[in-house]
């Protein structure tokens, strides 16, 4: 594997042969298997569970790593094309990143969704456009269309917790949030839901659909795998017997690149937090899956993050168990 960029780009197999490499290392740990390996990250956006999961990954597999974000640089960081380099910034990107790749025997990038355009956001130029510069393996830590790290992750968890595939009914719910958020992550969501075989549903208001483009991805893959997508505002119809309710924040993409619009849209929208109320008609075994960060209170409400229902620390630790799957892969490909 000399890359990991789009998990519903890969073969079903191939996913398959990750979570089971996965459930290997976590079972069966394998602590000098990547020793004297490093794995250089690049960060353009602030991470929690992303940064801190592939740093212990490599850890528990007897390698290193080490991060650079732009707050980190001594020097500033430029990070856009064409731009005069005047003012504080000392460092521009397109140098900093071929020496951040040379430190390593992999790279890790996550790029940041400029959410002006949409189309470009969408077609992740930002992200494809910084890949050029790296001439090593490379995992996409998030970009703005993608994020098959959590994707990855959350595969593994619907597997523990014994979610069917076909008939397995999931619900990506659009949740309130006070900013615009980027798409990567319900896109992934959706899609390798869809390619898992599972009838998925998109909960959104009005103005946060999903792109044509995206959706239609989606039901293409779940034609391949024996499921279905489909999208409505009725809170009620769609949680109907669902067995998990994945809950996201995204921006909309009615008013996508104006922020005043949206602010005017997002703020009618405060009781899109999920509460207790929402599983009324869901199946009663349903959990809650967030990819965290989450806001108490706001997105999703304290009784159901601290009920039995929320499976968001196990999603969490996934990421580092399916991170471990993919790292070794890159360092140690099968033969």
């Amino acid at each position: 594997m000399k890359s990991f960029y789009d998990l519903a780009a890969l073969e079903t197999e191939h996913v398959e042969e990750l979570l089971t490499l996965s459930r290997h290392l976590q079972t069966h740990p394998e602590p000098r298997v990547l020793q004297g390996k490093v794995f250089s990250m690049l960060f353009l956006s602030r991470s929690l569970r992303t940064l801190s999961s592939f740093q212990a990954a490599m850890i528990r597999m007897g390698g290193g790593a080490f991060v650079i974000s732009p707050d980190m640089s001594i020097h500033g960081m430029e990070v856009h094309s064409g731009v005069v380099m005047d003012g504080v910034a000392a460092e521009h990107l397109r140098e900093a990143v071929p020496v951040i790749a040379s430190y390593g025997d992999a790279m890790g990038l996550r790029a940041v969704a400029e959410r002006r355009h949409m189309h470009r956001d969408l077609a992740d130029e930002a992200y494809l456009d910084i890949a050029k510069l790296v001439d090593k393996p490379l995992v996409n830590m998030e970009s703005a269309a993608y994020h098959p790290c959590q994707s990855l992750g959350d595969w593994k968890t619907l597997d523990d917790l014994g979610v069917a595939r076909q008939g397995g009914r999931l619900v990506i719910s659009w949740t309130f949030h006070p900013q615009a958020l980027p798409l990567s992550g319900p896109i992934s969501t959706l899609q390798s839901a869809a390619m898992r075989g599972m009838d998925v549903t998109v909960l959104r208001p009005d103005g946060f659909e999903m792109p044509a483009s995206v959706m239609q991805r989606a039901r293409t893959l779940a034609a391949r795998s024996g499921g279905s997508v489909r999208e409505t505002n009725d809170r009620r119809e769609a949680l109907q017997g669902a067995h998990i309710l994945y809950a996201k924040e995204w921006s909309s993409t009615r008013h996508y690149g104006d922020p005043i619009a949206e602010t005017k849209l997002r703020n009618e929208l405060t009781d899109w937090c999920v509460s207790e109320p929402w599983f009324k008609n869901t199946d009663p075994q349903c959990r809650l899956m967030h990819a965290m960060p989450v806001r108490r209170e706001v997105s999703v409400a304290d009784a159901v993050l601290d009920s039995a229902r929320s499976a968001i620390i196990r999603q969490a630790e996934n990421r580092m168990w399916a991170q471990m799957a993919v790292l070794y892969r890159l360092f140690k490909p099968a033969v």
